[in-house]
């Protein structure tokens, strides 16, 4: 166990002479889930094991109280408590010590102990055993002793622990029949067997823990050049125009064969995003070419030559699957292809066109060819001289305005030099100058640059500059403000100070005043000043940067300028102020993505994560813990507003936010809770961050603070509150301890605050994710929370309808709330919203509409507004989430229609519409649509329209699926398309019979179900029953003919029976 935690565990870095932490990633999970189970029933299977005594107790800081424990076996000694059971020196083998109020520490001397522990904690069991490996690095040597210490290299420890054993054994041998000195040497040695015992099992859950951690990191490998050019290399020599020996017709890579130094085929620019190369593979089966994306993080298809650049390519992906080979890819999308690769029917083809590549590219990769390397650059260079044209034509156009100096400088006080400026642009070297001399002081990292979270607001990003007109009438304020910040340039200390007081009192929440300070050059004096040694100017200067950065321009041209680089280097001052001031004004300036890099790539993130360190945020404090606290909310705020990118909330994790903000969270104060509940509900996005708020116990502080500020005037905490748990319900443990602490009433109870819509779109999204959960359902229908949802259908943005119908979506999979929400008047207005644009209403209120579909009186209803016909419209939809869920809705909407028949046929160019959707290459549109032609199949009339629409062939094409939802409905399907004419001969003679057959390898038994169907609809044409029976079906058929499920049963009863009458009749034909 011990060298798991050391090489397999993700720690974070030490802080304050502290140990790390270990950090809530997917690995360390598995690994204490691991570490659970071992503990878990251990007693039960090794009893002696678990009896023996520690060398050194195990001991943590726990969450438990004394209550948690059964009076029992335990004692009570004041505050503390302590076990019944002792060891030889009367030590107890448990004890459990107050520190301070509602804080105790643990001391376990036994497995047995341990095991006990974990059953008191309950659903806390994850925290309390990440808590006791912390403060325990090494457990064998707390267990077990020094010599069992995890060390680097070759353990021989147990060897020789072994051979201990073995000389004793012998020396107690040969000391005669001495019963006493016998006894105690055997009891001796029986210890150290138990020792011996317990060690091995520790090793061999090291080694569990290991392994799983190898498979882990081997299924995250990233794909790098040789990897790729090994497999190009191998299916190029496997590929030929012969389609008996060969598997593929042709690979090679797509465009310029130019190789780079690092091995990559891909430009430059597309190297950022991970591409390696790019290749064309031509298949036997298929055609038109694959276009497929070498990149680290796997193979996937593109979108082949772009049509208005030609030459290039079009890099955007038309589906979302990744593959981690290219043997998967082509497999997938080539039934030839997999078939040849599974018989291993072809031949090695050794191609000597590509010696001459290979001789290029090996000049291209040897750094002493230096002819070689010109050469491969000049080629480069001459296939872009065209696009090296446009790029100079458009600068000639931009000239003239690359001559004018920017706004951006303008604004950081050198608009003086605008005449000279202007008299020296007509010079070359001078403008080069210039600009060089105005560069950002703010690096740009250029990798960093497409990294950042998809969710981070733009509307800074380009915003406009304002300025001031020169002959607008100004306020006095402007100019006294530009009168002081001339005594900051050039007075002395004394002066400084004083100019920086009168400057505080002017209202600087007044833009006036704000932009009167950057104008005159105030801003450059103010960050030079936090530079100084004085801190009563840092603090005077930080004072007013604190409130001028509230303007957008302004926090800008701090960045621009460097002040946040000044600012992370303060967050390390001792002066407590001088640390509060610099993280709030770092809150202010972080709103935009360029601010926020910053401060991550020079350690701010870091520094300002040690900063929620502070003593217990509930308990009695004085002056000095007071400041503390306050030091902890502003460094809360500004990880609040880092916290907005992607890369900051990864570094926030490593650095070891997590439990810190847990340990805010308890915070009684609002002032403390909206920052850090604020940031958690920023950071809940990311997976490990919903991990860790789940096993951190923070689902209970979110659900206290929400329905302790219920009744509070302060609606921001509350929607913050409820905008983590929408994010953090996504997983079903999260929707139950948000059940179980409470948390659904005072949801359903902000319902009623329509007037603030954030608040009000937090709190329908959270009831949305929570009413997954059948239980919540339960609770939700005694809130009577579905009537309110439907008043909430009319007169609310967007963002509120969203979640609202969404809501709605889930609470009508239960069948009684199909009813209440027709009773409420929920139908008709949930029909009119999907006449909407917006894509995620569109999907919900799809949903929605389908579920209520499933009650014949609502379907009525349904009919009577005309919402199949809006649902059918819908197929037509660029995006294929809104087809898949209208496609999904149509299912039961014909299912419970009076004259399903009549009212499909009404819907002009509808069937060819839905036919013409199994040319998708969404899976999930392609299952609703199968699963919609399924129904449509049952009437006669619309089956043979279908037919006529080449259905089909396309049913046919999609047999080869690997996906088990797509090959249920697709079976289906087949089964419902084969009642029409020659419908099933068609089906043979295209080739879906066989790969049918595969589907019985499932491991679904709805696949089996519909399969089962398919076939026996098949079978009643003899040449699909001959295709079958040598595709090995009659096996699969005559096990599923004692499965539980009638249907099943039937079907492949129906199938054999067919089988076997073929049979029979060829063989009486035979003797005839």
């Amino acid at each position: 166990m011990g060298q798991a935690l050391q090489r397999a565990a993700q720690w974070t870095s030490a802080r304050d002479g502290s140990g790390g932490k270990l950090e809530f990633t997917p690995t360390n999970e598995e690994l204490l889930h691991t570490i659970l189970q071992f503990v878990e029933g251990f007693s039960s299977k090794s009893s002696e094991e678990a009896k023996l005594v520690f060398k050194k107790p195990f001991t943590w800081k726990t969450s438990l109280l004394p209550s948690h424990f059964s009076s029992g076996a335990y004692v009570e000694k004041g505050d503390d408590l302590e076990s019944d059971a002792k060891g030889k020196d009367g030590q107890p083998l448990f004890q459990l010590k107050k520190l301070s109020k509602d804080k105790y520490e643990v001391s376990i001397l036994t497995l047995e102990q341990v095991e006990n522990i974990l059953r008191s904690a309950g659903d806390k069991k994850m925290v309390e055993l990440r808590g006791c490996l912390e403060a325990n690095r090494d457990p064998v040597v707390n267990m077990l002793g020094e010599r069992f210490a995890t060390v680097e290299g070759d353990d021989n420890s147990i060897f020789r622990y072994m051979e201990e054993i073995t000389k004793e054994i012998e020396q107690a041998a040969r000391a005669g029949t001495e019963a006493e000195a016998d006894s105690s040497k055997m009891s001796e040695v029986e210890e150290k067997k138990i020792v011996l015992r317990l060690r091995l099992k520790l090793l061999r859950l090291d080694e569990q823990l290991l392994n799983q951690s190898i498979q882990k990191i081997s299924s995250e490998t990233r794909l790098t050049p040789p990897m790729v050019d090994g497999e190009v290399s191998i299916l190029q020599q496997l590929s030929g125009e012969d389609e008996e020996k060969s598997v593929l017709e042709s690979i090679c890579y797509f465009g310029d064969t130019y190789v780079f130094k690092n091995g990559c085929r891909a430009q430059p620019w597309r190297q950022l995003h991970g591409d390696i190369c790019f290749l064309e593979v031509k298949c036997h089966d298929l055609d038109k070419p694959l276009y497929i994306t070498a990149n680290t993080i796997g193979y996937y298809l593109n979108n082949g030559p772009d049509k208005d650049k030609p030459g290039q390519i079009d890099y955007e992906r038309p589906e979302q699957d990744i593959f981690r080979d290219l043997v998967t890819l082509l497999k997938a999308k080539s039934s030839r292809f997999a078939e040849m690769i599974e018989k291993q029917e072809f031949a090695l083809r050794v191609d000597h066109r590509d010696d001459r590549h290979y001789d290029m590219s090996r000049d291209k990769r040897d750094d002493d060819d230096g002819d070689g390397n010109h050469r491969t650059e000049q080629n480069w260079h001459q296939r872009d001289s065209h696009q090296d044209k446009d790029k100079q034509n458009k600068q000639s156009k931009q000239q003239k305005k690359k001559l004018e100096p920017s706004l951006k400088w303008k604004a950081l006080g050198v608009e003086e030099y605008k005449e000279e400026e202007m008299r020296e642009s007509r010079k070359p070297p001078s403008r080069k100058k210039q600009t060089h001399k105005l560069k950002s002081k703010t690096p740009v990292d250029c990798e960093d640059s497409f990294s950042e979270s998809s969710t981070e607001s733009e509307e800074e990003e380009e915003a406009v500059e304002r300025r001031t007109e020169a002959n607008a009438d100004l306020p006095s304020e402007y100019w006294q403000i530009q009168k002081l910040v001339k005594y900051l340039k050039g007075g002395n200390q004394t002066a400084t100070i004083i100019a920086l007081c009168s400057l505080r009192d002017f209202n600087l929440a007044q833009e006036t005043c704000q932009l009167a300070i950057r104008d005159v050059g105030g801003l450059e004096v103010l960050i030079n000043l936090l530079d100084t040694e004085e801190s009563k100017c840092k603090i005077g200067s930080l004072k007013i940067l604190k409130e001028i950065s509230r303007n957008i321009q302004i926090r800008r041209a701090i960045a621009d300028l460097g002040g946040l680089q000044t600012m992370v280097k303060i967050l390390r001052d001792a002066d407590k102020e001088l640390r509060c001031l610099a993280a709030e004004t770092i809150a202010n300036v972080a709103k935009f993505r360029r601010a926020r890099r910053t401060v991550r790539q020079h350690g701010g993130i870091r520094r300002l994560v040690s900063l929620l360190d502070c003593v217990g945020v509930s308990s009695p404090m004085n002056a000095e813990m007071e400041k503390d606290v306050e030091v902890a909310r502003c460094g809360a705020l500004a990880l609040w507003s880092c916290s907005k990118s992607r890369k900051n909330k990864e570094a926030m994790r490593k650095a070891g936010a997590i439990p810190l903000l847990a340990k805010l969270l308890k915070s009684p104060t609002e002032d403390m809770l909206i920052p850090v509940v604020g940031t958690l509900q920023e950071c809940a996005s990311e997976p490990s961050y919903r991990l860790a708020i789940r096993t951190e116990g923070m689902v209970e502080d979110l659900v206290k603070n929400l329905k302790k500020n219920l009744n509070s005037s302060n609606q921001e905490l509350q929607m913050h509150c409820a905008s983590a748990i929408f994010k953090c319900a996504e997983e079903k443990e999260t929707r139950d301890l948000v059940r179980q602490y409470g948390g659904l009433d005072p949801l359903v109870g902000l319902l009623n605050t329509s007037e603030n819509k954030e608040l009000l779109a937090a709190a329908t999204g959270a009831i949305w994710k929570c009413a997954i959960s059948h239980e919540n359902v339960q609770r939700f229908q005694t809130l009577k929370a579905i009537e309110i949802l439907v008043g909430l259908l009319h007169n609310q943005p967007e963002e509120v309808l969203v979640n609202v119908v969404g809501a709605l979506g889930e609470l009508a999979k239960d069948p009684p709330n199909r009813l209440q929400i027709r009773k409420s008047g929920g139908i008709s207005p949930l029909v009119n919203l999907l006449t909407g644009t917006n894509q995620a209403l569109l999907v919900n209120v799809t949903k929605a509409v389908g579920q209520c579909a499933e009650e014949p009186d609502n379907m009525v209803i349904i009919d009577k507004l005309d919402g199949v016909r809006l649902l059918w419209s819908l197929l037509k939809n660029q995006n294929t989430q809104v087809q898949a869920s209208a496609a999904w809705a149509i299912c039961p909407c014909i299912e419970n229609a009076k004259d399903a028949g009549e009212m499909v046929r009404s819907f002009v160019g509808g069937l060819e519409l839905i036919v013409s959707l199994l040319k998708s290459e969404d899976k999930e549109v392609l299952a609703s649509v199968c699963a919609a032609i399924a129904n449509i199949a049952k009437d006669e009339e619309n089956l043979a329209v279908i037919t006529d629409h080449g259905v089909v062939p396309m049913l046919a094409k999609l047999t080869n699926t690997t996906d088990d939802k797509l090959r249920r409905h697709l079976a289906e399907a087949i089964a419902r398309c084969c009642n029409w004419g020659n419908n099933r001969v068609a089906f043979g003679r295209e080739g879906a019979v066989a790969p049918l057959v595969k589907y019985l390898k499932s491991q679904d038994e709805n696949v089996h179900r519909s399969t089962a169907r398919a076939l026996y609809q098949l079978s009643k044409n003899p040449d699909n029953c001959i295709t079958m029976h040598e595709a090995g079906v009659v096996q699969p058929l005559m096990k599923m003919v004692g499965a539980t499920d009638e249907d099943l049963q039937e079907a492949a009863a129906g199938c054999v029976g067919n089988i076997r009458r073929l049979a029979l009749a060829n063989e009486k034909a035979k003797y005839a």
